[in-house]
């Protein structure tokens, strides 16, 4: 008899051995091919390196916190998350959702719930290729590692520049707003502090740009905002 394909392949980031092998069982019992990490930064890659169908994903790990895998997940990733955790207050909820959780289930879980909000946002997914990096020009922005290269060099930005950029190449092709983007990099209150952006925008040109003055991709849209121009 042959064995039926999988019906999609999981991914758990969860520390517990005792969990992950719950979720093993649970999983292929239902059809699903599964894979294991116990930390953030092990997940990351692994996702990186090859996308699952969805992630099932704890909150509390040895290395990275849960929202912060989360965050660094949803720069370049639209992967389906359902977080299991222990964490069961309405705050923690709502935490993991703004950061980009699809759905949200706490521990002790049934496993019959657990496949049915599996299935529900997997159904949910949207479709399409993952974004995973962009190059432009001499320039590679790997959005998984968050790291920049020119050629194979590594480009040393500061958290607020890579940030900058980072907003730019998710959105390469379009104006970025100035109040979107201090609004996302600095905070929701900084949206007129708009020298904090002409600042930064110099020093990410003189790093990114062959000539600062005359930039090429990072373009201004005078009195509006900034754009990524890939092809010149």
């Amino acid at each position: 008899m042959n064995t039926p394909p999988a019906k999609g392949d999981i991914l758990v980031i969860d520390d517990e051995v005792q969990i992950r092998r719950l979720l093993r069982i649970t999983l292929e019992s239902a059809g699903h091919s599964v894979r294991e990490v116990e930390t953030g930064l092990l997940g990351l890659d692994e996702v990186a390196r090859r996308a699952p169908d969805a992630i099932i994903l704890d909150l509390g790990l040895p290395d990275l916190p849960g929202l912060e895998v989360l965050r660094r997940l949803r720069e370049w990733s639209r992967v389906p998350v359902l977080v299991l955790t222990v964490l069961a207050a309405e705050s923690d909820k709502i935490a993991a959702l703004d950061a980009g959780a699809d759905d949200y289930l706490t521990k002790p879980f049934g496993g019959g719930e657990l496949l049915a909000r599996l299935r529900a946002i997997m159904r949910r997914a949207p479709g399409g290729e993952e974004l995973a990096a962009v190059t432009f020009g001499d320039i590679t922005v790997d959005l998984a590692a968050r790291i920049v290269r020119r050629h194979e060099a590594e480009v040393k930005l500061t958290p607020r520049e890579y940030a900058l950029l980072r907003i730019l190449v998710v959105h390469r092709g379009r104006v970025v707003t100035h109040q979107q983007i201090l609004r996302e990099v600095w905070g929701p209150k900084s949206e007129e502090n708009t020298h904090y952006l002409r600042v930064h925008m110099t020093h990410l040109r003189q790093k990114i740009e062959a000539d600062p003055h005359q930039p090429r991709h990072l373009k201004t849209e005078s009195g509006i905002g900034y754009r990524l121009v890939e092809e010149c």
